[in-house]
């Protein structure tokens, strides 16, 4: 990758929590973050836990209160990692020390393009991204929108940082949201589908572990599977599926509870939940 792609500029990570930190780990395994890494936390234990990182420098907002303000100074590309109630506030205390041209990506989730540049000003490219957990594991897949004053070259830049992480899909503002219920709550499902795998197999008599250890597997196989396979899911569940065997049963099973309708139902139930926060209720 480092042979192939340009190093990317000096980057500072403003909160670098779960998802924030999923980020700064995918960058050290690229070796792409040539121009350094400057990453903030609130407490001095969270900042050592990073310091050790290669090209990363940790500051503690407790031991250096313009630790914030002091990253965002030398990066050219800023990420805000905070609860989004804080996003405000952390942007009127950096937007005046943020460099013209400088490009800030928000990582919060609810928080709109629009309020970035109201309180950023036009000399800040924004740009909006929803990274998912897989990140963590570099199986991420982030929904990355730009804002009025980023460009195609801006986008590619910040394109390349979170491809450290995993996927990425260009999307308008607009379907953020709905990204969000597929890519950014998809973790959930599936976990819950490996959580109820495992119960009916305890309910066939194996332990709680060879029966985590099956559905775990089994899930994880098949993932590795699709992605090693030129071809789409529904073919190659077909070549599981023997005519008038076991799977097929089950699947019958399957299709007659009505998946179709159950996932569209849930990631409805999803969106709307994101319109209300986004509306602050």
């Amino acid at each position: 990758m480092t042979d192939t792609l340009p190093p990317l500029p000096p980057i500072a990570i403003l909160g670098a929590g779960s998802m924030g930190g999923a980020i700064l780990y995918g960058l050290v395994r690229s070796g792409l973050a040539a121009g350094g890494v400057t990453v903030t936390n609130r407490t001095p234990d969270k900042a050592a836990a990073l310091a050790e990182l290669d090209g990363v420098t940790s500051l503690s907002l407790e031991d250096a209160p313009s630790a914030n303000t002091d990253a965002a100074t030398t990066a050219d590309i800023v990420l805000i990692g905070v609860k989004p109630a804080m996003v405000p506030d952390l942007l009127r205390e950096i937007g005046p020390s943020l460099r013209p041209g400088t490009i800030v990506v928000s990582i919060a989730a609810g928080v709109t393009i629009a309020t970035f540049e109201q309180i950023l000003g036009s000399d800040v490219a924004v740009l909006r991204s929803m990274p998912n957990t897989p990140s963590l594991v570099g199986k991420g897949v982030t929904g990355l929108a730009a804002g009025s004053h980023a460009g195609p070259e801006v986008v590619a830049v910040v394109r390349r940082l979170f491809e450290t992480v995993g996927s990425v899909i260009e999307v308008p503002e607009s379907q953020i949201d709905e990204l969000s219920t597929i890519s950014g709550s998809g973790p959930a499902y599936f976990f819950l589908v490996v959580e109820e795998f495992t119960k009916a197999a305890v309910g066939k008599g194996f332990s709680e572990a060879d029966a985590r250890l099956m559905a775990e597997q089994t899930f994880i196989g098949a993932a590795a599977l699709l992605e090693a396979s030129d071809v789409d899911p529904a073919e190659l569940r077909r070549r599981v599926t023997s005519p008038k065997g076991t799977t097929e049963r089950a699947v019958a099973v399957l299709h007659d509870a009505r998946l179709d309708r159950i996932f569209a139902e849930a990631t409805d139930a999803a969106l709307a939940r994101a319109k209300e926060l986004a509306a602050g209720t």
